[in-house]
């Protein structure tokens, strides 16, 4: 039966504990490996984010998504991944190369890293630009300011897991995310409440396109993962866990010994009717200029890896199709399984 593993990594919290001097971290390493070989999602508590952070974001998520659309509109970005991106406006499906008959239903307003945060670097502004903030909301920026150090570093924690889970030497990603591309996509699923009327999708099927994923969300259904044999399973988060799930950063590197999972939101339904759901996920990208190539031990002759690219070129291959309209590389293999999904 399909299910996504909970792991505890509180063991991890402890400064300098790892699976090389503590049992525990050994055995959260070990369960760790084996969920993102088999499910490439993973649900984790013990993260040490404290529930004012998360009540805080929620506040300013609700305050921004609550105004008019014009004044929402105020802050579009077209083409950049910042800002806010009114419903229909993206559809995530053409991240992977795959056509799809309408945009995605959700509404998002983005934050990331900037150049100004890595004073002495000459950092391209593609990938590093600047934020919009909506001044109009003062809660709003303080409140997402906050969370996103926590997922910050939270997610530095979870990297010395993978780094003891692939058996890799400590501090081998350290060269790889000193500058790296750290992205909060707030999302509010626009569709009104109410009965449910003809085809709709909130989120169209994909991959994240980085080394891994941080998710907050309502525990409201609408969220769903593709597993192995092409069928879609429901996942909501258990009470005060974050959802996690790999990256085509990730999947690049260990050559798809870990799976970077595709998945979706369908319009979230509560006994027939359409309910509001919200969710923030924080990707984890590393440096614009790293190269995603396989990691030692992951390749064989029968299986001789990806082609090295940048994590600069990958997501902006995928951003291309997401915002723009032009389709990624139709030959990815991610996109394969979401054709030969039942």
């Amino acid at each position: 039966m399909f299910a996504v593993p909970v792991l505890d990594v509180s063991p991890y919290l402890v400064p300098g504990a790892h699976a090389g001097n503590d049992p525990a971290c050994a055995r959260v390493a070990a369960d760790l490996d084996r969920a993102c070989r088999e499910v490439g999602f993973l649900q984790i508590t013990g993260h040490g984010v404290p529930e004012e952070s998360t009540d805080g974001l929620a506040a300013a998520l609700d305050a921004f998504f609550g105004r008019p659309l014009d004044a929402k509109k105020a802050h579009r970005r077209p083409g950049e991944n910042r800002g806010y991106a009114p419903p229909k406006s993206e559809s995530l499906s053409r991240s992977l190369g795959i056509e799809t008959a309408m945009n995605d239903f959700y509404e998002s307003f983005t934050v990331g890293s900037e150049r100004s945060w890595y004073p002495g670097l000459d950092l391209p502004e593609a990938s590093y630009p600047d934020n919009t903030w909506p001044d109009a909301v003062p809660d709003f920026r303080p409140a997402v300011e906050a969370y996103f150090a926590q997922v910050t570093g939270l997610s530095r924690v979870l990297l010395r897991i993978f780094t003891d889970a692939l058996g890799l030497p400590q501090g081998h990603f350290d060269a790889l995310t000193g500058h790296s591309i750290d992205v909060l996509k707030m999302n509010n699923y626009a569709l009104p409440e109410g009965e449910v009327a003809g085809e709709v999708l909130g989120m169209g099927a994909h991959t994240d396109f980085g080394i891994l994923t941080v998710l907050w969300a309502d525990r409201v259904p609408g969220l769903q993962v593709l597993d192995t044999d092409g069928v879609w399973h429901d996942v909501q988060p258990a009470e005060g866990a974050f959802l996690v799930n790999l990256g085509d950063a990730m999947a690049r590197w260990t050559n798809d010994r870990w799976r970077s999972t595709v998945h979706r939101v369908d319009p979230p339904v509560v006994d027939g009717t359409i309910v509001r759901r919200r969710s923030a996920a924080f990707f984890f990208d590393g440096d614009h200029d790293a190269v995603i190539s396989t990691l030692p031990g992951c390749a064989d002759a029968a299986s001789p890896g990806y082609p090295p690219i940048t994590v600069a070129e990958n997501i902006a291959m995928k951003i291309a199709g997401l915002k723009g309209g032009a389709l990624a590389a139709p030959d990815l293999r991610e996109a394969d399984r979401v054709r030969a999904a039942r």
